[in-house]
C-alpha cells in the first residue's frame, strides 16, 4: 500500500458496507406480530360491542396504551397482553391462533377474510 492509502482513514473501511437502517421494502411485506395482535385484539373488542375505555379499564392499562396497541404502534408485554386476554375474556391461545391464521391468508395471497359454504 502507498503513504496516500495509510493516511486515509477511509481505504480501510472502502470494502465494508454500511449496515442498512431500515429493511428493504419488499413487493407485499408480511405484518409484523404487534400489528396482527392488535388488529385481532380490535376486531374481537370490536365484535364485543365494547369500548376502548371499558376494555382498557378492566385490564388495568391506559386507553391510550391500549389504542396504540391496537393500531400495531406499540409492543404489548406478555403480562399485559395476559390482561387484556382476560379483559375481553377471550384465550390467549385464541388470540395467537388468530394471529397465525391471518399469516397463513395473507402469505397465500388472501386478503385475510374466508369465505365457508353453508
Amino acid at each position: 500500500m502507498s503513504n496516500e492509502q495509510h493516511d486515509d482513514p477511509r481505504s480501510e473501511l472502502a470494502d465494508v458496507l454500511p449496515f442498512p437502517a431500515v429493511r428493504p421494502p419488499s413487493a407485499d411485506p408480511e405484518p409484523g406480530l404487534r400489528l396482527l395482535i392488535g388488529e385481532v385484539l380490535r376486531d374481537e373488542r370490536l365484535e364485543q360491542d365494547r369500548t376502548l375505555a371499558d376494555v382498557a379499564r378492566a385490564a388495568s392499562v391506559s386507553l391510550p396504551y391500549l389504542s396504540e396497541v391496537e393500531r400495531g404502534r406499540k409492543e404489548i408485554s406478555s403480562d399485559l397482553l395476559d390482561a387484556v386476554c382476560d379483559a375481553l375474556e377471550i384465550p390467549l391461545v385464541e388470540v395467537l391462533e388468530r394471529c397465525v391464521d391471518r399469516l397463513r391468508a395473507r402469505s397465500q395471497g388472501g386478503s385475510g377474510l374466508q369465505l365457508c359454504a353453508a
